[in-house]
C-alpha cells in the first residue's frame, strides 16, 4: 500500500506538470479551434528564459523561493510575450491578414542570412534590416497575404512554427544539454512514510495555484468574459464589439505564460534542458487535453494529472520503457471510445 500511494503522489507531481502544459493546448483550441502545436517547444523556451534569468540575476547565490518566484514570473512574461509574436505574425495572417508579416519573417531569414555570412552582431543587424525592409516593399506593392486560410492549412502552419522554434532554439541556444540550476536547495522530507522533496511540494502547490488564478481569471474578469464569447461563436464576439484579435492574443500569452511555469517547475526535477526538450511533454500533454475533451478547462486539468498517473504507474509496476506508449494508447482508446473527451461535448458542423 506504501508503494502505491508513493507512486501515486510522485503521479500527482507530473500530472500537475501536463495539466499545466495541456491548458494552453485546450485554450487556443477552445477560441480558435486550432491545435497549437507549437506549444510544447514555447514550454522549451520558459525553461531557457529561467535558465539565462536564474544565470545573470541570481549568479553563484544560495537558491531561495524568492529567486524562483521572481524567476518563474520573468520567463511567464518572456513567454507570453513570444506566445503574441507567434499570433500576431504567424497564425493572424493565416487567419485574417494582418500586415507587416511578410517583412517579420524576412527579417528572420535575413538575420539567419547574416549570421552565415558573419557571426558579429552587425552583419545580423543588417541581415535583419535588409530582410525587413524587402518584406515591407514586398507586402506594400506586390503581395497581399490571403485571409481565411483553411483549417488544414493553420495546422500545417502550426507544424512549421514548431519546428521554427526547435531548430531556431538550437541555433540560438545551442544544441548541447544544459543543467537546469537550482533555484530552489533541496530538502528530503517523510511524511507519514512517504518519501518526497519539497521541490516536489512547490511543483504541486504553484501548480494548483496557478490553476485556481486561471479559473478566476477566465470566469470573474471582462478578458475571461470575452474569452469565453469568443469560445462560443468567434464572430457572433465580433459583432457584438468585442476586439477578438486582442482576446485570441490574450488567449496565447495565458497559455504560454502556463507553459514557461511548466518548464521551470519540471527543471527543478529534471535539471537537463535541451532546445528538444518541449516535443514529448507537448505530445503528451496534447492527449491529456484531447483525454479531458479539448476546449474544455476543467478537463485538461484532469487529463493532465490522468496521464501523469498512468505514466508512473507503468513505470513503478510495468516497464519503464512503456511509459511513452501509455499516453498514446489512451489517446487511441479515447478518440474510439469517447472522441470528445470524458468532460467534452460533440459538436455538430454544418459542411
Amino acid at each position: 500500500m506504501g508503494s502505491f500511494l508513493q507512486q501515486l503522489l510522485n503521479g500527482i507531481v507530473l500530472g500537475s506538470m501536463y495539466a499545466l502544459i495541456a491548458l494552453g493546448y485546450t485554450m487556443v483550441y477552445g477560441v480558435l479551434r486550432l491545435i497549437n502545436f507549437a506549444h510544447g517547444d514555447v514550454y522549451m523556451f520558459g525553461a531557457f528564459m529561467g535558465y539565462y534569468l536564474s544565470r545573470y540575476i541570481r549568479g553563484s547565490g544560495e537558491g531561495s523561493y524568492l529567486y524562483a518566484l521572481f524567476i518563474m514570473f520573468g520567463s511567464m512574461v518572456l513567454s507570453a510575450a513570444l506566445g503574441i509574436f507567434i499570433e500576431r505574425y504567424a497564425y493572424r495572417p493565416g487567419r485574417s491578414g494582418a500586415k507587416l508579416a511578410l517583412a517579420f519573417w524576412l527579417g528572420i531569414l535575413g538575420a539567419v542570412l547574416g549570421r552565415f555570412v558573419s557571426a558579429s552582431m552587425i552583419s545580423i543587424l543588417v541581415g535583419t534590416l535588409i530582410g525587413g525592409l524587402v518584406g515591407y516593399f514586398l507586402e506594400k506593392y506586390f503581395i497581399r497575404t490571403i485571409p481565411r486560410a483553411s483549417r488544414l492549412a493553420l495546422l500545417i502552419l502550426a507544424i512549421g512554427v514548431s519546428m521554427f522554434l526547435e531548430n531556431g532554439g538550437q541555433l540560438v541556444f545551442g544544441a548541447d544539454p544544459k543543467f537546469f540550476p537550482q533555484i530552489v536547495s533541496a530538502k528530503q522530507l517523510n511524511i507519514g512514510g512517504l518519501s518526497l522533496n519539497n521541490q516536489q511540494i512547490t511543483v504541486f502547490v504553484m501548480a494548483v495555484i496557478l490553476m485556481i488564478l486561471l479559473n478566476a481569471i477566465v470566469n470573474y474578469t471582462k478578458t475571461g468574459k470575452a474569452m469565453r464569447a469568443a469560445a462560443f461563436n468567434l464572430d457572433a464576439a465580433k459583432l457584438m464589439g468585442i476586439n477578438t484579435d486582442r482576446i485570441i492574443a490574450a488567449t496565447f500569452a495565458l497559455g504560454s505564460a502556463l507553459a514557461a511555469a511548466a518548464g521551470i517547475l519540471v527543471s527543478l526535477n529534471y535539471p537537463k534542458i535541451d532546445p528538444l526538450m518541449g516535443i514529448m511533454p507537448g505530445l503528451k500533454a496534447f492527449v491529456a487535453a484531447v483525454l479531458g475533451g479539448i476546449g474544455n478547462i476543467p478537463g485538461a486539468m484532469l487529463g493532465g494529472f490522468i496521464i501523469g498517473i498512468a505514466e508512473v504507474m507503468v513505470v513503478g509496476y510495468l516497464e519503464s520503457t512503456y511509459r511513452d506508449a501509455i499516453a498514446f494508447s489512451i489517446l487511441i482508446l479515447i478518440l474510439l471510445l469517447k472522441p470528445a473527451g470524458i468532460m467534452g461535448k460533440g459538436l455538430v458542423e454544418k459542411v
